[in-house]
């Protein structure tokens, strides 16, 4: 009996960070290991989501889909920050597959699920990453492209009603006030940390390019699901139901800077002195997710060897799953054997397996 393919790619990448900072609120972010007892330091599946999206969006060159950052001035003449707002529009592909929420009064609220499931980066094992004492500012930032996002300042009026400024209302109480508002919020107090962190990935190939036109939990507003037909997406059926689905010229677009993207990130937006290559050890892909954490994990050495961690990272060749192995793992993992091309190939395979994938007949006709 021939084993059903399952309709997901799951993605584990090892990776060596080296004295820097993963960018979080009040300090390095870190959790309690419970079985040792010691602080581990860790990227946010968020902050990691949002380095693919960088990385996607320069890859194709494209600009990223035009936040609007909300304030409000209150009766006493405080600037207080509201919720950010996306424009809900699959047409930027960071929007397409990092997905959305808008929930404001008066309007449909629409959301969308992202089709990557992105775990955090953490340490491989308890014994193999470290949380360092330093700590330093950072910033939630995007002054960096100052057009293309937005920030908005309201104030209530004597009734209670919010009015919005307008641009020169808005230029004449920065000025009266002595004051700026920029599109960045501080993050104070961070640590740093190093070692050999993973992080996981779960692509689900059946809403990657399909968009839900279920409108009692609706992805897309009525005028922008017009706006997608007109720019060809086509009606189709997926698991869920009705669905428009990417034109096919589009996803081989996207395909292969996906698949770079998700392989080549960086955490870039810290400050300069906490930058870390991360560099990639190894990187193993299967339809299972069980396979791609057989394949590399972090075992406990039978005799504790003075001066040495613990535990030791085991690559496991002999799993169901595709392991690619690069040349700078042999300085953490004794005895791997690297190739210089083993990204590269990591990406081919990645682009097959979604391109392999039929976008447009996911549900078969009834014989």
């Amino acid at each position: 009996m021939e084993k059903k393919k399952s309709p997901y790619i799951y993605l584990r990448v090892l990776r060596h960070a080296e004295h820097t900072v993963f960018s979080v609120q009040d300090g390095q972010k870190f959790y309690y290991d419970p079985q040792y007892g010691s602080k581990m330091a860790y990227s946010s599946g968020q902050q990691v989501k949002r380095s693919v999206m960088e990385e996607l969006t320069t890859f194709l060159n494209v600009p990223h889909a035009p936040n609007t950052f909300n304030w409000e001035i209150d009766k006493s003449g405080k600037a207080n920050p509201k919720e950010v707002h996306s424009p809900c529009d699959p047409t930027y592909v960071d929007q397409l597959l990092g997905g959305y929420m808008k929930a404001e009064s008066g309007d449909y609220t629409v959301k969308r699920r992202s089709p990557l499931s992105i775990s955090a980066m953490r340490p491989l094992h308890p014994k193999l990453g470290g949380l360092e004492s330093n700590k330093e500012n950072l910033t939630f930032d995007r002054t960096s492209h100052p057009e293309d996002h937005i920030v908005k300042v309201s104030r209530l009026d004597d009734k209670g009603k919010r009015q919005e400024l307008s641009r020169d209302e808005l230029n004449d109480w920065l000025t009266t006030n002595k004051r700026n508002l920029p599109n960045r919020v501080w993050i104070p107090e961070h640590t740093r940390a190093s070692g050999l962190f993973v992080f996981d990935v779960a692509i689900d190939l059946r809403t990657l390019f399909c968009v839900s036109l279920n409108r009692l939990e609706p992805e897309l507003h009525p005028d922008m699901e017009q706006k997608l037909r007109e720019a060809g997406w086509i009606e189709g059926r997926n698991a869920f139901g009705s669905c428009l689905i990417c034109p096919k010229e589009k996803r081989d677009e996207i395909i292969p800077a996906l698949a770079h993207a998700l392989l080549n990130w960086r955490i870039t937006s810290n400050q300069s002195r906490t930058f870390s290559l991360m560099e990639t050890l190894a990187i193993a892909m299967s339809d299972n997710a069980n396979q791609i954490a057989y394949a590399i994990r972090g075992e406990l050495r039978d005799e504790p060897v003075q001066g040495q961690p613990d535990a030791v990272v085991k690559l496991d060749e002999t799993t169901k799953s595709e392991l690619f192995i690069t040349p700078v793992c042999g300085g953490y993992v004794a005895g791997a054997k690297g190739s210089v091309d083993a990204l590269d190939n990591a990406e081919d395979y990645m682009i097959q397996q979604m391109k392999g994938f039929n976008f447009e007949n996911q549900i078969p006709s009834n014989p």
